[in-house]
C-alpha cells in the first residue's frame, strides 16, 4: 500500500501539472504566433540580430521537403561538429589526464555525437570519467538546447500544418528553432538552473577535489558546471548527466526537492503543449482529450510500478516490506533511500513516458514488472507527454489509426481535425507505425544471436539478458537514453547499432509526421455532420487508448514473453 506521503507527491505533481498545462499552453502558442509575450522587449532585438547575421528571411516559409531538408542538415551539422569535439578533447581547455581516463574512441564518439543532437543522451561511457568541462558545456550542453529546439520546432511545424487550410507551407525552420531557444528553453534554463543551485546542484569550474576518507584512502569528488547541464537535460527532453550516476548522484540531484523539481521540468513543456495543439487547431478540446489520455495512462503505469516495488521480491524471506516512518519498505535494491520508492517510481515512470533518460535509480534492479511497465511506456511510442513536440505527433498518429478504425466500423471515411485520411496520409502514418518494430525487432534478434551482442552480457543472461538488450534498442529508438544497466555496451557492435537506432528513431517518425502534417494542410475543412466520428469525446477517448494498448500488444507481445514476463513466470507465486 503506498503511504500518505507517497499519495501526496503524486496527487502535487499531477496537480501542480495540470493547473500550468493552460498558462504554459498559452504562451508556446503566443511564441510560435508571432503574437506578443512579455520577453519581446528583451529578445526580439536580439531575434532580429540573429536573423541578420545569418542570412534568414523570417517571413519566408518553407514547404514539407525544404523543411524536413533542413531539420536533418541540421542534425547532421551538430552531430559531425560535437564529434569532432569529442575526439579533439585532450587538446582542449579543461582536460585532465589524470581523470579523464575513459578512451573516446571512434565508435564511442560516433554513439555519443548521435545520441546528443538526436536528444538521446545514451551514455555509453561514464561522465565524470570521460568528459572534460569543455566537452560538457560546448559540446553536450550545446546540443541539448540545439536538439531540445529543433525537436520543439518541428512539432509547432507538425501542429501548424494540421491548423492550416489550402496551404503548402509549414513555417520557417530556423525561425521557430530561434524561437524555441530564446523564447523558452534559456528562459525556462536560466529559472530552473538557480532552483537547482539553490538545492544544492555544484555550478563551477573547479579543478577535481582529492580528499582523505575516514579510512584513510584518497577519494576523487569531481566537481563542474552540474547545475547547466542538469536543467537542460530535463527541460530539453534529452536526458544523460553530467555524472555516471545520473539523477541519483547527490551532486546532480541532492535533494528530494530537487527531484520534485526535476521531473516537473520533464513534463511541464510536452504536458503544455496538448494545449497549445488545441489552441492552434481551433479546437481546444482536442487538447484537452489528448491531456487526459496521456495522464490516464501515467496514472496507470505510476500505480503499477509502485505496486510492483512496493511489494519487493516474493523469494526474499523474512523482509519486512512494509512501508513506514522507519522505512520505505519495497523493493529498495539500486534505489536511493533520500527518494525512496515514492520518489524513485514518479521519475522511473516520467523518464520512461517522456524522451528525458534521467533516472535516478538503477531500473536493472527493478522488479521484471516493474521494470517491464518502463518498457511498455517507451514502447507505446513515448506518448504520455513525450518530447518536445514528439510526444504530440505520436498521440495524434495514434489518433488517425484510431479514427481509421472508426471510419471502418460505421462505413464513412475517415476524417480528423475536419480533413479527410485517404490514401496518402494512410500511407504515412503507416509509415510511422511500422518504424519502432522494424528497427527494434531485428537489432535485438540480432543482438541474441551474435556472439558481439552476447558478449555485452556480463552480468545477466536469461529472460533479464534478454530484456536488458531489448530495453537498449527500446530506449535507443525512443531517443531516451535510459538502460538497464548491466548491459556492456561500451562495444563497436553496441555503440554502432544502438546509433542506427536513434538516429532511424529521431528522423525516421519525424519526416512521415511533417509530411503527414503538409498533407493535411493542403486540405480546406469539411465540415462537421450527423455521420462524422467526434473525436473530442470520452468514448473516442476510449477507443484511441484501446487502440494504443492493441497496437502495442501485436507488435511486443512474443518480445515481452521472452523477457520480463518470462523472468516474473520463473520467479513462482
Amino acid at each position: 500500500m503506498a503511504s500518505i506521503y507517497s499519495v501526496a507527491q503524486y496527487l502535487l505533481f499531477i496537480i501542480i501539472v495540470t493547473v500550468l498545462v493552460k498558462p504554459l499552453g498559452g504562451y508556446v502558442e503566443r511564441v510560435f504566433s508571432g503574437k506578443r509575450t512579455a520577453l519581446d522587449r528583451f529578445l526580439l532585438p536580439l531575434e532580429k540580430f540573429i536573423y541578420r547575421i545569418t542570412r534568414v528571411d523570417p517571413a519566408a516559409e518553407m514547404t514539407f521537403p525544404h523543411y524536413a531538408t533542413c531539420f536533418v542538415l541540421f542534425g547532421l551539422f551538430s552531430t559531425l561538429l560535437l564529434y569532432a569535439i569529442l575526439r579533439a578533447q585532450r587538446f582542449l581547455p579543461w582536460f585532465w589526464p589524470a581523470y579523464q581516463i575513459t578512451p573516446l574512441t571512434p565508435d564511442l564518439a560516433f554513439n555519443t555525437a548521435v545520441s546528443f543532437s538526436t536528444t538521446t543522451t545514451w551514455q555509453a561511457y561514464a561522465g565524470e570519467n570521460t568528459m572534460s568541462y569543455f566537452s560538457q558545456m560546448a559540446g553536450l550542453c550545446a546540443q541539448n538546447f540545439l536538439a531540445g529546439a529543433a525537436g520543439l520546432a518541428v512539432g509547432m511545424a507538425f501542429i501548424r500544418g494540421l491548423a492550416r487550410q489550402v496551404c503548402d507551407t509549414l513555417g520557417n525552420f530556423w525561425v521557430d528553432l530561434v524561437r524555441a531557444l530564446l523564447w523558452v528553453l534559456v528562459p525556462g534554463s536560466l529559472v530552473g538552473a538557480l532552483l537547482l543551485v539553490g538545492q544544492g546542484v555544484p555550478m563551477n569550474f573547479h579543478h577535481y577535489a582529492v580528499v582523505t576518507t575516514v579510512e584513510g584512502a584518497k577519494q576523487v569528488i569531481p566537481q563542474g558546471p552540474v547545475a547547466a547541464l542538469e536543467i537542460i537535460k530535463n527541460l530539453g527532453t534529452n536526458g544523460g548527466g553530467f555524472f555516471n550516476a545520473n539523477g541519483a548522484h547527490p551532486y546532480e540531484n541532492p535533494t528530494p526537492l530537487s527531484n520534485f523539481l526535476e521531473m516537473l521540468a520533464i513534463v511541464l513543456l510536452p504536458a503544455a503543449l496538448t494545449n497549445t495543439f488545441g489552441r492552434m487547431v481551433g479546437q481546444p478540446r482536442q487538447g484537452r482529450l489528448f491531456y487526459y489520455v496521456m495522464l490516464f495512462l501515467f496514472i496507470c503505469g505510476l500505480l503499477f510500478v509502485h505496486g510492483f516495488e512496493q511489494r519487493g521480491s516474493p523469494h526474499a524471506g523474512n523482509v519486512d516490506f512494509r512501508s513506514s516512518q522507519a522505512q520505505s519498505g519495497g523493493n529498495m535494491e539500486g534505489k536511493e533511500v533520500r527518494f525512496g520508492i515514492a520518489g524513485t517510481a514518479l521519475a522511473a515512470v516520467v523518464t520512461s513516458n517522456t524522451a528525458t533518460g534521467s533516472y535516478n535509480a538503477m531500473h536493472d534492479s527493478f522488479s521484471s514488472l516493474g521494470g517491464m511497465v518502463l518498457l511498455l511506456n517507451m514502447l507505446l511510442g513515448e506518448l504520455v507527454f513525450g518530447g518536445l513536440g514528439s510526444g504530440l505527433y505520436s498521440m495524434v498518429m495514434a489518433a488517425a489509426i484510431a479514427v481509421f478504425l472508426g471510419g471502418l466500423m460505421v462505413g464513412r471515411t475517415p476524417e480528423y481535425l475536419g480533413k479527410k485520411i485517404g490514401p496518402a496520409e494512410n500511407k504515412m502514418i503507416v509509415l510511422y507505425a511500422l518504424a519502432a518494430p522494424l528497427v527494434i525487432l531485428p537489432l535485438t534478434a540480432i543482438a541474441v544471436s551474435t556472439s558481439a551482442g552476447l558478449s555485452g552480457l556480463t552480468t545477466n543472461s536469461g529472460p533479464h539478458g534478454f530484456t536488458e538488450i531489448l530495453f537498449a534498442y527500446t530506449s535507443s529508438f525512443a531517443n531516451n537514453g535510459q538502460s538497464f544497466a548491466g548491459l556492456s555496451a561500451n562495444t563497436p557492435f553496441y555503440n554502432l547499432t544502438t546509433a542506427l537506432a536513434m538516429i532511424v528513431g529521431r528522423f525516421g517518425l519525424a519526416i512521415p509526421a511533417l509530411a503527414l502534417a503538409a498533407l493535411f494542410g493542403r486540405q480546406r475543412n469539411t465540415p462537421a455532420s450527423s455521420g462524422t466520428l467526434p473525436t473530442h469525446h470520452f468514448v473516442f477517448g476510449l477507443l484511441l487508448t484501446a487502440c494504443l494498448t492493441t497496437i502495442a500488444a501485436l507488435s511486443y507481445l512474443p518480445g515481452l514473453a521472452l523477457g520480463p514476463i518470462l523472468e516474473r513466470l520463473q520467479l513462482g507465486n
